[in-house]
C-alpha cells in the first residue's frame, strides 16, 4: 500500500466520527468540522491528483443517486438564481431608466463623467447596459469619444454592486459572510485601483485616448453588425420576460433628446385593441420583441409611476428569489462538499491564474454580464470551496468579457467614434490586468484590501449595508453634485464648487491623519462592536429570558418558596396607588 492510499484509508475509517483537522494524519480540515474555519490557507497541504480523483469518482451507487439528485438541485437552484438576477436588472432598469437617461451630457467634465458611469450602472444594474448606451450615444453623436472614455471607467466601478449585494445573502454566518463579502469586493478593489491610477493618466495625457484612435480604420463603416445574445439569458428570458421587460430605449432617448425628450413623452400608455408590442406605445415597461406577447407588469393606460411601483414590486420579488435560490444553493453545496477534505478542494480549483482569465472571460462572454459571472461565483468564496486569490483572476476576465457587449453594440453603430469608445473599454482593462496582476506584490494591494473589508464584517455585520449605501449611493452623487457646479458656465459657481472641493480635500487629509495617528479608528471600531454587541444581545434575549426562567424555577424547587401569581390590575387599585404617591409626595 502506498502513503497516498494509506492517507486516504486513515481519512475514511470512521471520518464520520472525526469533527476536527488535528485528529487527521493529513492535518487538513474538512467541510462540516468543527474547527474548519479555524484552518488558514498557508497550513493547507497540497493533494495529488490520484486524491483528488478518489474523492470525485469513487463512490457507491447510492452516493452516485444522491450526487446526481445533488446536481439536479444545484441547476434548479441556479436557473432560478439567474432568473432572480435577470429580474432584477430588468427591475432596476424600470425603476432608474428616467433617471439614468437624463444624467448622460456630453458637456460633463471628467470627474462627473466618472460619477455618472457609476450612478447609472447602480441604477440599471447592468455594465453591459451602460456601455452599450454609452457606445451607443457616442455613435450618434450625443456624447463625445473622450467623456464616453471616462463614463465607462464609471460603469466599471458600478457593476460590482451585484455581487455585493450578493454577499449579503450571508449575513446569517459570519464566516461565511466574511470570505463572501471579501471575494465581492475583491472585484470592487481592482476597479478602484485601476481608476485611481488610470483617470490621472488619461486626464493629463489622454494615453488610452491615444492608443485605441491609433487602432481605428481611417473611413467611417456602415451599421452591418448584429446583437448576440448569450445563451443564458436565452434559457432566462422565456420565463423572465413573462414577468417584466424593461424598454431601454427610454434612457437611450433621453439621454439623445439633449432636453427636448423626457419621461413624460412616453407617457400614457395607450394600446389599441389587445395589448401586443404592435398595438401599444409603451413606456418603461416594453412588450417582447421576438412573440410581441406583453408581460403580466404591463398596463395599458399606465403613467410613470404605475411602471415605476411594478418596477419596484419586480425588485423586491427578484430580491427573495435571489436570497432564497442563495440559501438553497449554499445549503446543497455544503452537503455535497460535507466531509471533503480542504486539500482536494483546493487542488482541484488551484488553476492557473491566467487561464482562470480566460475562463472568467469565456463565462462573461456567454451570459452577456459580468456580474453574472461574479455573483454566481461569490456563493462558492462564501462556503469555502473557491479561494480568493482564484476569484481574482476570475473577476479580472469577467471584466475583460464584459468589454465584448460594447464591441458588439459599436457594431451596429454608423461611423467609428462609437468603435473608439469600445477598444478604449478594452485597453483599460487590459492595462489594469497588467498593472495589478502579474507582480505578485501588485497582486496582493487588491487581495489585501478586500480581505480588510471582509474582516470588518466580523466586528460589525451591518457593514456591507453601510458600504453599499456609501461607495455606490452618497460618494457619488455627493462628488456628481458638487463637480457639476463646474460646467454651469457661471462664475459663481465655479468658485463654489473650487471652495467645496479644497474643504473636502482638508477633510480628507484631516480624516487621514485622525485614522492614523488620532485614534479615529479605534474610536470607530469601538462603535461597530458596540452596534454588533447590541444585535447579538437582542438576538439572544428571547433564550436568556428563557434560561432566566427556567433558573428562578429552579430556585424556587430548591427552596420550596411557593411561585407568586401576579395580582390583576383593577381601576380601583390604580386609584389608590395614585393617592398614595401623591400623598408620598406632598
Amino acid at each position: 500500500m502506498t502513503d497516498i492510499e494509506g492517507k486516504m484509508k486513515s481519512e475514511d475509517i470512521k471520518s464520520e466520527d472525526i469533527r476536527s483537522r488535528r485528529d487527521r494524519q493529513t492535518g487538513s480540515a474538512h467541510f462540516g468540522d468543527d474547527d474548519f474555519d479555524e484552518e488558514n490557507v498557508d497550513d493547507i497541504g497540497d493533494a495529488s491528483w490520484r486524491e483528488v480523483f478518489h474523492s470525485c469518482c469513487v463512490h457507491s451507487s447510492s452516493e452516485w443517486g444522491w450526487i446526481f439528485f445533488g446536481l439536479f438541485m444545484v441547476l434548479f437552484f441556479l436557473y432560478f438564481f439567474l432568473l432572480g438576477l435577470d429580474i432584477l436588472g430588468s427591475a432596476a432598469k424600470v425603476i432608474g431608466g428616467c433617471t439614468a437617461g437624463a444624467l448622460f451630457d456630453d458637456d460633463a467634465n471628467p470627474v462627473a463623467g466618472v460619477m455618472i458611469g457609476i450612478l447609472c450602472t447602480v441604477l440599471i444594474q447592468s455594465s453591459s447596459s451602460t456601455t452599450s448606451i454609452i457606445v451607443s450615444l457616442v455613435g450618434a453623436g450625443v456624447i463625445g469619444v473622450r467623456a464616453g472614455i471616462f463614463m465607462v471607467m464609471g460603469s466599471n466601478i458600478g457593476t460590482s454592486v451585484t455581487n455585493t449585494i450578493v454577499a449579503m445573502g450571508h449575513l446569517g454566518n459570519g464566516d461565511e459572510l466574511e470570505r463572501a463579502f471579501a471575494g465581492a469586493t475583491v472585484h470592487d478593489m481592482f476597479n478602484f485601483l485601476t481608476v485611481a491610477v488610470l483617470f490621472p493618466i488619461e486626464l493629463v495625457s489622454g494615453m488610452i485616448y491615444e492608443l485605441t484612435k491609433a487602432m481605428l480604420p481611417s473611413d467611417d463603416r456602415d451599421s452591418n453588425g448584429d446583437k448576440w445574445e448569450g445563451p443564458i439569458k436565452k434559457l432566462v428570458s422565456p420565463l423572465g420576460s413573462r414577468i417584466i421587460i424593461a424598454n431601454k430605449k427610454v434612457a437611450e432617448g433621453i439621454a439623445e433628446g439633449n432636453g427636448n425628450v423626457t419621461c413624460a413623452s412616453f407617457y400614457p400608455v395607450t394600446c389599441e385593441g389587445e395589448p401586443s408590442k404592435d398595438n401599444c406605445k409603451v413606456g418603461l415597461i416594453a412588450c417582447d420583441k421576438k412573440s410581441g406577447r406583453c408581460p403580466a407588469f404591463f398596463q395599458d393606460g399606465a403613467e410613470k409611476s404605475d411602471d415605476v411601483v411594478s418596477g419596484a414590486v419586480c425588485f423586491v420579488l427578484a430580491l427573495v428569489i435571489l436570497i432564497t435560490c442563495l440559501i438553497g444553493l449554499v445549503t446543497v453545496l455544503q452537503k455535497m462538499l460535507m466531509g471533503v477534505s480542504t486539500r482536494i478542494i483546493y487542488k482541484a480549483t488551484n488553476m492557473n491564474g491566467y487561464l482562470a482569465i480566460l475562463i472568467g472571460c469565456g463565462l462573461t462572454i456567454l451570459v452577456q454580464s459580468s456580474s453574472i459571472t461574479t455573483s454566481v461565483l461569490t456563493p462558492f468564496v462564501g462556503i469555502g470551496a473557491l479561494q480568493l486569490e482564484q476569484m481574482l483572476p476570475l473577476t479580472l476576465g469577467a471584466n475583460l468579457g464584459t468589454t465584448f457587449t460594447g464591441l458588439l453594440a459599436s457594431l451596429v453603430a454608423t461611423g467609428v467614434d462609437s468603435l473608439h469608445v469600445a477598444l478604449a473599454h478594452l485597453f483599460f482593462n487590459v492595462i489594469g490586468i497588467i498593472i495589478w496582476y502579474p507582480i505578485p506584490f501588485m497582486r496582493n494591494v487588491p487581495l489585501r484590501a478586500a480581505r480588510t473589508l471582509g474582516r470588518a464584517t466580523r466586528i460589525w455585520s451591518g457593514f456591507p449595508i453601510l458600504y453599499i449605501i456609501v461607495i455606490f449611493l452618497l460618494l457619488p452623487i455627493t462628488l456628481f453634485g458638487i463637480f457639476t457646479l463646474f460646467d454651469q458656465g457661471s462664475k459663481g459657481f465655479t468658485v463654489l464648487g473650487t471652495f467645496i472641493v479644497i474643504f473636502l480635500g482638508l477633510l480628507v487629509l484631516w480624516t487621514v491623519y485622525k485614522w492614523r495617528y488620532a485614534g479615529l479608528k479605534e474610536r470607530i471600531v469601538k462603535g461597530f462592536q458596540a452596534m454588533q454587541e447590541k444585535k447579538t444581545a437582542m438576538g439572544n434575549l428571547p433564550q436568556d429570558m428563557k434560561f432566566v426562567k427556567e433558573e428562578l424555577a429552579r430556585l424556587r424547587d430548591h427552596t420550596g418558596l411557593p411561585e407568586q401569581e401576579p395580582e390583576p390590575i383593577t381601576d380601583e387599585k390604580e386609584k389608590e396607588t395614585v393617592t398614595e404617591v401623591h400623598r408620598e409626595e406632598a
